[in-house]
């Protein structure tokens, strides 16, 4: 009977991370997943491109996080962005940013990615094995012994639970995670799906579909969620609206959505602050062409099928110039331009989200090591625990940060 170091549970970003981590400090790991190859969802992140990482400094990317992003801090410390990308390079792969922002590997490619970390897994002797589904954390005395797979039992002192969340099923997802921890007597929050596309109440926005709107900021027209926002770009689908906008907002979108029915948002599709502004450049541009009809005018600063869109909405005649409108009409369009309302009324649900929102809470977890405060020996790190981001590098930078410092967990 062989018993291991450290036992690890899912071979995603964390978990291959966690293996490393552990066998360069001179551990014996087993790395098991349930699924015939590792790095699943790692392959699909980011459209295959694989963001790895952005190059914010600490503070700002904890900041984006909200109020969990504290607990990141011990793990940022050790393994921030500059020093993952320099772990790359040390594993031969080498990385960029070419918008001087997000970092891909030069490859564009996650298959390249999911290569150097098996390679370095390989040459450190860590034993993967695929195919093994954990029914259960075993524990005796309140210490761990190993665990329970659907074929076998192996064994260890120390376990690093990095199995993911819920979004992609189709990758694996299934919340393994969430019950092995609760039957330990940990507690998960509310879990919601995030980062995915979003359904909107309104039809119109299948006629907008050709363009993509650039720095679209997005709010929530409900009083109590008014400060939650958002800005990217934004594309119109048949049924609502994607892009990396709606991807970050949907992550505060989703628990909204339990509670309402309906969630009535509010878009700044334009460069304009207020409706000054916007009434100062129709003036200046009715002087040059007074002749324009207002479909034109709106043109100038939206799609032709927006603009033609926003003047239904606002009850308005695209075809006559905006000087021969009433005012009453005139003032509704410009408040229209300035705030498009849509109303968003579902989405896919786990299916086609990214991550997910919520997990084991934080409280019940050392931050400093991300050991369990219930249990001796039994660590959590990656999409488990309840801390998600936006997107742009967010999630992957911290699954592969808590993989780290869980797999320190013998080096403290």
């Amino acid at each position: 009977m062989k018993i291991y170091d450290v036992i690890v549970i899912g071979a995603g970003a964390s978990g291959m991370m966690s293996a490393i981590k552990s066998s360069r400090d001179g551990n014996s790991v087993l790395l098991l997943e349930k699924l015939p190859k590792i790095g699943a969802k790692l392959k699909a992140t980011g459209g295959g491109r694989c963001n790895l990482t952005n190059t914010l400094e600490n503070s700002e990317f904890i900041d984006r996080f909200g109020k969990n992003g504290r607990f990141m801090s011990t793990a940022l410390d050790l393994l921030n962005s500059k020093k993952l990308r320099e772990f790359f390079t040390q594993i031969g792969l080498d990385s960029h940013s070419p918008d001087g922002y997000r970092v891909f590997p030069i490859t564009h490619n996650s298959s390249t990615v999911i290569k150097a970390l098996t390679d370095e897994m390989q040459r450190l002797n860590v034993n993967i094995m695929c195919n093994q589904r954990v029914i259960n954390i075993d524990i005796e005395d309140n210490i761990i012994k190993g665990v329970t797979t659907l074929s076998d039992k192996f064994y260890s002192k120390n376990i690093i639970l990095a199995s993911g969340g819920l979004g992609y099923p189709s990758l694996g997802a299934e919340g393994d995670g969430y019950n092995l921890s609760k039957d330990l007597g940990h507690n998960i929050t509310p879990l919601f799906p995030a980062m995915m596309p979003l359904s909107t109440k309104e039809s119109w926005v299948s006629n907008c579909r050709a363009d993509t709107i650039p720095k679209v900021k997005i709010i929530v027209d409900i009083k109590k969620y008014k400060k939650l926002s958002a800005i990217g770009d934004l594309i119109f689908t048949k049924n609502g609206i994607r892009g990396p906008v709606v991807l970050d907002f949907s992550r505060e979108i989703t628990p909204i959505l339990s509670k309402f029915d309906e969630v009535p948002i509010l878009l700044k599709l334009t460069k304009f602050n207020n409706q000054e502004e916007i009434r100062e450049y129709f003036k200046k541009s009715l002087n040059i062409n007074p002749h324009q009809d207002t479909v034109t005018l709106l043109s100038s600063i939206l799609p032709k099928e927006l603009s033609l869109e926003i003047c239904k909405i606002s009850n308005i005649d695209p075809n006559i110039s905006l000087s021969k409108q009433k005012g009453v009409d005139r003032d509704r369009l410009i408040s229209t331009i300035l705030w498009t309302p849509l109303t968003i009324i579902g989405h896919d649900g786990f299916k086609m989200a990214m991550i997910t929102r919520g997990g084991i809470k934080l409280n019940e977890i050392n931050s400093k090591t991300l050991e369990s405060k219930k249990i001796k020996g039994l660590y959590f790190c990656g999409e488990v625990v309840d801390i998600d981001g936006p997107c742009g590098g967010y999630n992957l930078q911290w699954s592969f940060a808590s993989g780290y410092l869980a797999g320190s967990i013998l080096s403290f």
